[in-house]
């Protein structure tokens, strides 16, 4: 039986015939590169997993995974890097390389680079058909049987066709008609957002950046974010609001638009009471945090109105309820012509910037007895937003990719926004 697409996957589809729509998880695994090895550990984890042979029916809204021999492009970097970052460039090419899908393919490819004693393997896959919990447990997979010295593979099984999800009415009756009440408050929001300039609306291309929080950075604001009673999480969203105000200073004499929307990405497991190691899909939710930011605001501030926004919003679970602008969305691109359907987000839902954060200390502990695994990732930017942050937790520090438009952002800007990252807490060390 064939699988139902939920909401966010058809919308992602429709992204796709504009922009490439992928994203990249790469793990770097201590210890000498066996590229045979490795390529049958690939092909027989997707395989036992019954990853192949994907048929998308985007009209009757399914999909179906037919089975049989992997057909994943691997490519191997034949030139020594010396750290993960130096996949930048590949990554790149990656993200805006388009996957088609075609009648039965495989919505993966793989990328590998040898290092003196370890290796990156990054999994790139076609956004629509999983979610990042999903990835990491096929890599996480791949990985361990790699390192399994009986050579015995591990390929845990995996639900590839959930029940339909896109049903909040008997999991979370109140859902939607919370977020119906909500939906006039967030269109004026919205109508009061400064848009990003794209100087060139048929550019869709992608770049991207990767750098790192150390221990002490992250652990700092960890204690921070206590001592302002918000999540790590609004302060990563406080950080990436003030980073790009400082991109915008023309919006102070602005006569309506003078507030700043950012987004951010939502893992909805839980909350449809999905098994999060054995279903693979895409179960995401989203919301939109807005302000003035204005010139001088201090990162504490900005911070505390942010928490008071995202503590409406988990309490009435309204990130559930983005079905209804994914499918009002979707419904409004259909009648547009593909000209217009590039500026309907940016006109009508101007985001500056996109947030998706991951703990994997959480779903990849590491062992502290051998050397541990690294792991970035990166996340194409699509039509909705020019800028997304990726970050993920491992150990006692955090990985970021930034991902974004060079139609939008130059590297100054880029650059501007990395510092705001590393140097959060200010040379005091305060907010």
């Amino acid at each position: 039986m064939p699988g139902r697409l939920n909401t966010f996957q058809l919308s992602m589809l429709q992204w796709n015939d504009l922009h490439p729509y992928n994203a990249v998880h790469v793990a770097r695994i201590p210890g000498e590169l066996d590229l045979d090895r490795l390529k049958r550990v690939i092909t027989t984890t997707l395989e036992r997993k019954g990853l192949t042979g994907l048929a998308l029916d985007r009209s009757a809204g399914t999909y179906e995974y037919h089975g049989g021999p992997a057909s994943a492009e691997i490519k191997v970097s034949r030139s020594e890097i010396v750290s993960a970052p130096g996949f930048g460039e590949e990554i790149e090419r990656q993200l805006n390389t388009r996957f088609v899908p075609k009648e039965r393919f495989t919505p993966f490819r793989f990328i590998v680079a040898a290092e003196r004693d370890a290796f990156s393997l990054g999994l790139v896959y076609f956004h629509p058909v999983a979610d990042a919990e999903s990835i990491v447990f096929l890599l996480k997979d791949m990985v361990d049987t790699y390192r399994a010295t009986d050579g015995a593979g591990v390929a845990n099984p995996i639900e590839l066709y959930p029940a339909s999800l896109d049903n909040l009415l008997r999991r979370h009756p109140g859902v939607l008609a919370r977020k119906l009440v909500s939906l006039p408050s967030s269109i004026r929001a919205m109508r009061r957002t400064c848009r990003p300039h794209y100087r060139n609306a048929a550019d869709t291309s992608n770049k991207f950046t990767f750098f790192s929080l150390s221990p002490q950075t992250l652990s700092g604001m960890v204690q921070a974010a206590k001592s302002l009673n918000v999540t790590l999480n609004d302060l990563f969203l406080a950080l990436l609001m003030q980073a790009v105000s400082r991109l915008s200073p023309g919006r102070a004499q602005a006569g309506r638009r003078r507030d700043l929307s950012v987004g951010c990405i939502v893992n909805t497991r839980k909350d449809r009471g999905v098994d999060g190691e054995r279903t693979f899909g895409l179960f995401l939710g989203s919301f939109v945090v807005h302000h003035e930011a204005p010139t001088g605001i201090k990162l504490a501030d900005l911070a505390q109105d942010i928490g008071r926004q995202t503590l409406a919003i988990k309490q009435r679970r309204l990130y559930l309820g983005s079905v209804l602008e994914l499918t009002f969305a979707r419904l409004m691109v259909a009648l547009f012509s593909e000209q217009r359907r590039r500026k309907l987000y940016q006109k009508h839902y101007p985001l500056w910037g996109g947030l998706t954060n991951m703990n994997l200390n959480a779903l990849w502990p590491q062992p502290e007895a051998s050397r541990p695994v690294d792991y970035f990732r990166a996340v194409s930017t699509g039509p909705t937003t020019p800028l997304v942050v990726s970050i993920t937790t491992i150990g006692p520090r955090a990985n970021i990719g930034l991902t974004y438009r060079p139609t939008v952002f130059g590297a100054p800007d880029i650059e501007r926004i990395k510092a705001s990252f590393l140097n959060p807490l200010g040379p005091l060390g305060y907010l």
